[in-house]
């Protein structure tokens, strides 16, 4: 059985990471995030088409860590609070 990175929020829809290895994804997330806005930032004049290159790895770095976490992670559902077990008496 493959270790889960992320777990299910117990509050709402989501994750969280459970693990080193998801921690690692997170952090690297915001690493290139921020690479990516330190290197837009650098920019005096953005054209279109810079400002449309930025967006593009946004999406694409967005993308990446929801497919991650769906893979590596349990299945996301909403929920409120912990779940009820029935006894059966």
């Amino acid at each position: 059985m493959q270790k889960i990175w992320f777990k299910r929020k117990s509050y709402g829809w989501g994750w969280y990471p459970s693990s080193w290895q998801g921690w690692l994804v997170v952090l690297l997330f915001i690493l290139l995030h921020t690479i990516n806005i330190l290197k837009f930032l650098a920019i005096t004049n953005p054209t279109r088409s810079v400002l449309l290159w930025f967006f593009m790895k946004v999406i694409v770095l967005v993308v990446a860590v929801i497919y991650i976490c769906y893979e590596t992670g349990e299945t996301p559902r909403w929920q409120w609070g912990k779940q009820k077990t029935l006894n059966k008496s």
